[in-house]
Order: structure tokens, then C-alpha cells, then sequence
């Protein structure tokens, strides 16, 4: 499991949001659970701080990363891997940082 690996979400939530993102670094790979970002569908994406939430299109539907979500999910509860958004790092990364970021005190 690589860090922006896309899985299908199994939970009874997934009409909603069909994946999530693992989001936590390989480093930590020997711990059985992985940090998760939901990829949420047929969602508007919430006025102002459109940075936090960028959209990604995975198997032909956009999906809107909500990091607000975020959870730890045991390995065994996700689903197969379906795409990856290595290449979207920096976005992802960068999201994040907005929800944990100090610059507000």
C-alpha cells in the first residue's frame, strides 16, 4: 500500500464516497492501519478555501478530497486498489497542511 494509493470504500457509506486516499507514509507501513482521506462524490465543493479541497476524477467520476474526514482505517476494512494520485502529492499534501496549519494560532 503506497501513500496516495486510491481504494474503493466498502463501508455502507459508499454511494457517497466511493474511495478513499491513503494519505500516511509508507514509513509507517508496518502499523495495521492506514490515515485515510475520503474522495467524496455528487458533492459541491464548500464555498471559500477551495484549495483544501481539490477534485480528482477516479474511474470516470470526480470525487471532491475532503480532509475535515480524515480517519485511520484498518487495513483489512479497505477495499481493493483502484488508481493512485502520486502525481497529485503536492495538492494533497498541501490540503492537508491547510487543516493543521499554526498560521491562525
Amino acid at each position: 500500500m503506497a501513500q496516495f494509493d486510491v481504494h474503493r470504500n466498502l463501508a455502507a457509506n459508499r454511494q457517497d464516497i466511493p474511495f478513499m486516499v491513503v494519505v500516511q507514509s509508507q514509513r509507517l507501513d508496518s502499523y495495521r492501519h492506514r490515515l485515510v482521506v475520503p474522495l467524496v462524490a455528487n458533492v459541491p465543493p464548500p464555498k471559500g478555501e477551495a484549495a483544501m479541497h481539490p477534485t480528482f476524477r477516479v474511474e470516470s467520476v470526480d470525487v471532491l478530497f475532503y480532509p475535515l474526514q480524515m480517519a485511520a482505517v484498518s487495513v483489512d476494512k479497505l477495499g481493493p486498489k483502484v488508481a493512485s494520485l502520486a502525481t497529485e502529492g503536492d495538492r494533497i499534501i498541501a490540503a492537508i497542511d491547510m487543516v493543521i496549519t499554526r498560521a491562525w494560532g
